[in-house]
């Protein structure tokens, strides 16, 4: 659109309501900080549009607080209506969790994956420090072979602990009659453990649960962090109402990993307080 608009020393207006922290919300921040273009943010109060009476009347005919609250005043805070992790982020957000996480060298690195080829793969790099749990890294991508992913692993430098699979992982392949854990296991991202399955609904509140305890690094946890804004339940435009079930888009990827982690962190006893330990040189990704 770029090339396009200096060409004809033409104009680009983008007009739009708040749906949380999405592509908008980022348009938003770069435009405030870029002299060339021009922002404005108006509430109902504002532009009095409709008098104010109109949003009590939204409210006694049962539209919600966060639908009132993106519809009339524009806050981007609510989250998507029907998100899984509306309330946990914000409260997040509050706490000051989503800031600069760093990379504790002596403490090992969990990973937890959700597993795709055609789809996206995500993986959640993760270290506990006393009763914090810090997501300090996050990795997407599609189309890619196990031993891309382990490259890509191997390239940031980390320290790693145990990889947390779905149940998935385990199943073994008609072709080879290997496992993707096993092949996986083989290139050297070892030790491997596949967590069990889980309903879908009960793995949500796990990660509703422990969302309190999590720090994110707001910059290599981005792509994550947009994925656990935008997860949510599927609508049903016909009944004009929400699915039981979560919608699959491109946030299921990142959201499923993290359930993963929700579903490893139940089911494992994980120490209050590890002890540091001395970085080991490896050139695989296998750890004693």
């Amino acid at each position: 659109m770029r090339p396009i608009l200096a060409e004809n020393g033409g104009w680009a207006i983008f007009n739009f309501t708040p749906n949380g922290k999405n592509h908008g919300w980022d348009l938003l921040e770069m435009a405030k900080n870029n002299p060339d273009w021009y922002t404005s943010v108006l509430t109902l109060e504002d532009t009095k549009a409709y008098p104010l009476s109109i949003v009590e009347e939204e409210r006694r005919a049962g539209m919600s607080e966060e639908k009132i609250q993106q519809e009339y005043y524009c806050s981007f805070d609510t989250g998507i209506v029907g998100s899984y992790y509306a309330a946990q982020m914000r409260q997040a957000e509050k706490e000051n969790r989503i800031t600069n996480v760093p990379y504790s060298m002596n403490i090992p690195v969990d990973t937890y994956w959700d597993l795709g080829i055609g789809d996206a793969m995500a993986i959640w790099f993760v270290q506990q420090v006393g009763k914090e749990i810090r997501f300090i890294d996050y990795l997407e991508g599609t189309g890619e072979s196990v031993d891309y992913y382990r490259r890509e692993m191997q390239n940031k430098g980390y320290y790693y602990g145990k990889h947390f699979w779905p149940h998935d992982g385990a199943v073994r392949e008609l072709t080879t009659g290997k496992s993707r854990q096993e092949s996986a296991q083989a290139l050297g991202l070892r030790p491997i453990q596949i967590l069990p399955a889980m309903n879908v609904d009960d793995g949500i509140n796990a990660g509703r649960m422990i969302f309190n305890q999590c720090w994110f690094d707001k910059e290599k946890c981005k792509r994550g962090l947009d994925c656990l804004r935008n997860y949510c339940k599927d609508w049903d435009e016909k009944r004009k109402e929400f699915k039981s079930y979560p919608r699959h888009d491109w946030s299921s990827h990142g959201a499923d990993a993290f359930r993963q982690f929700a579903i490893g962190f139940k089911e494992r006893k994980i120490e209050s307080g590890r002890r540091e330990r001395p970085i080991r040189r490896e050139t695989s990704l296998r750890m004693a």
